[in-house]
């Protein structure tokens, strides 16, 4: 079963449940990709492939992850602490990601392979680890290693 269908069949299991953090964030994603199906300017009712899906939930992440900083630097950590919530049921809808010595491994061999040297071939090199890791890694744990191994 698809990402989409399978989050839209689970918000009767969090009404159940009584869980109100995981059906808030739940109906929001669902809110999301019904969005980007009409973007594609598909019917509302169709589903998103895999890759579409997880393309929003990353994206819905990310907008956590901003939201947290924002809030915190503004100190309203009663604000930052549902964002929390939700982007802990987010990230257990994301596949895991690569640690950074994982990263590193495939990072020193892509090197090599485009014979990298110095600093300035490193947009070439990032754009080609982050086309062989999509998905796989974190856009900013890459950019680190790919930034310590230059140096």
């Amino acid at each position: 079963m698809a990402i989409h269908e399978t989050l839209k069949k689970s918000i009767p299991d969090a009404l159940r449940a009584h869980d109100e953090v995981r059906l808030r964030t739940l109906r929001s994603l669902i809110t999301l990709m019904t969005n980007e199906v009409v973007a594609k300017k598909r019917k509302p009712d169709e589903f998103l492939t895999d890759e579409e899906a997880l393309t929003v939930i990353k994206r819905a992440a990310n907008q956590r992850k901003d939201s947290i900083e924002q809030f915190e630097k503004a100190s309203r950590n009663d604000l930052a602490e549902p964002e929390k919530a939700e982007l802990a049921i987010i990230e257990s809808l994301l596949p895991s990601q690569m640690s950074r010595e994982e990263i590193e491994v495939i990072a020193r061999t892509k090197m090599a392979e485009l014979n990298v040297s110095s600093k300035a071939d490193a947009g070439k090199f990032t754009g080609a680890l982050m086309k062989d890791l999509k998905g796989k890694a974190d856009g900013g744990d890459v950019k680190a290693v790919v930034d310590s191994l230059l140096s």
